[in-house]
C-alpha cells in the first residue's frame, strides 16, 4: 500500500502555529506520498454519544462522521495536529477520538484491525518553554495508538503563542525536517 497521510487539524484557528509546523514537516515528504488535509473546525462532529451496549452501530454517511471515517480507513498514517489545550489534544480532537470508541463497534467496519500496523503521529504547539507540560497530549495519542495496534511515530513539538510564533522556534523547524522519516 502506498503512504497516505491523513493530517487532522484541530486547531480553533484557521493558520495557527500547530498547521504550519504540521506544513512545515509534510513538505518534507516525497512528492509521491497522498497528503489529505483536514481541518475539524470545518467538519465537525456532534458530541458523542456512547451506545456502546445500548443500540446497533451502523456506518456512518453522508455526513462529517462518514468523511472523516472514510479518510481515517484510507490513511496510511494518521497527523493529530492539534495545539496545546489545558495539557491536552483540543476538544475537537477529543471528540474525534472518542468516535473510535463507536466505529470500533461498527459491524462490518473492523476499524481496529484496518488500523493495525499504520501509524498515528502527533504536531502540537504549546506556549510553555517546558516540553514535559505536554506529555498528557503524547501520551493520549501514545495510548491511542497501542490500544488499536498502531505504530506511534512520536509528536513533533514547537513552541509559540501568537500567530507564526512557531516559524521563530528553529529547533522544531530542524526537527520537522527529519520528523516523518
Amino acid at each position: 500500500m502506498n503512504r497516505s497521510f491523513l493530517f487532522l487539524l484541530g486547531s480553533s484557528r484557521t493558520d495557527g502555529n500547530t498547521e504550519a509546523l504540521a506544513r512545515r514537516a509534510a513538505e518534507q515528504l516525497p512528492a509521491e506520498v497522498e497528503q489529505r488535509w483536514l481541518s475539524l473546525a470545518e467538519h465537525p462532529l456532534p458530541d458523542f454519544e456512547d451506545l456502546r451496549h445500548d443500540a446497533d452501530h451502523v456506518r456512518p454517511s453522508g455526513n462529517n462522521a462518514a468523511l472523516l471515517l472514510d479518510a481515517t480507513l484510507a490513511a496510511t498514517d494518521i497527523v493529530i495536529a492539534s495545539p496545546l489545550y489545558w495539557y491536552s489534544v483540543s476538544a475537537p480532537v477529543k471528540r474525534y477520538l472518542d468516535y473510535w470508541s463507536g466505529w470500533l463497534r461498527t459491524p462490518g467496519l473492523d476499524f481496529k484491525a484496518t488500523l493495525a500496523g499504520r501509524t498515528l503521529w502527533g504536531v502540537t504547539v504549546l506556549a510553555d518553554p517546558e516540553p514535559r507540560v505536554a506529555d498528557p497530549l503524547v501520551g493520549t495519542l501514545r495510548s491511542s495508538a497501542a490500544y488499536m495496534g498502531m505504530r506511534f511515530g512520536g509528536v513533533l513539538l514547537g513552541n509559540g503563542s501568537k500567530p507564526g510564533d512557531v516559524l521563530k522556534d528553529t529547533d522544531a523547524l530542524t526537527r520537522a525536517k527529519t520528523f516523518f522519516e
